[in-house]
Order: C-alpha cells, then structure tokens, then sequence
C-alpha cells in the first residue's frame, strides 16, 4: 500500500509500505494492504509505520521527524498532535498536525 504523511508545513512521508498504526478518536487501530475505505479522526499519539526495509528511504529528508522504533528498525514511528486518516484503494493520506 501507498502512504503519504502531510503536514501544514511539508509533506514528510511518501513511499509504499506494509502497515500503519494509528491513533484513532477510539483507540489505535492497523490498516494492511487491501483494507476498506475508511476516512478517520485521529488524536494525539504516535503513527507507526511497518516499513519492508528502509534502503530506499531518505529519513535524513525528515528533519528528524520519523524517527526509527527502538526494538524493530522497520518500523517508523511519527509523534502526531491529532489529525485525519483516509485510506482508499491502497492509498492511505495522513493530513497531521
């Protein structure tokens, strides 16, 4: 699936991937590749991102702002204040604050 991570300030993720973790209004939830369409409110949290490698990624690019998880290197993980999720054929787009 495809992910895109936008901010008011910059786009600050744009790959394919294998899985994100949110922070829903309800409790975190996962989408894999082929799930529903969805459109969700997200709250304060982090967004976790399952990553197949990082070879192809620039995080240098990031500012800092994805940061690897300490226990799993193919996962990223981005400290959100709240925002919104929609996921339609495989495209998921994270407007973030």
């Amino acid at each position: 699936m495809y992910l895109e991570i936008v901010s008011p300030e910059a786009i600050l993720f744009s790959s394919e991937v294998d899985a994100i973790a949110v922070p829903g209004e309800h409790g975190e939830f996962q989408m894999l590749n082929n799930h529903a369409p969805i459109v969700a409110n997200l709250k304060e949290g982090m967004v976790k991102i399952h990553v197949h490698s990082q070879q192809h990624l620039e995080l240098n690019d990031l500012n800092g702002l994805l940061v690897p998880h300490v226990d799993d290197d193919k996962i990223l993980t981005l400290q959100i204040n709240s925002g919104t999720l929609e996921f339609n054929d495989n495209k998921a787009i994270v407007l973030a604050d």
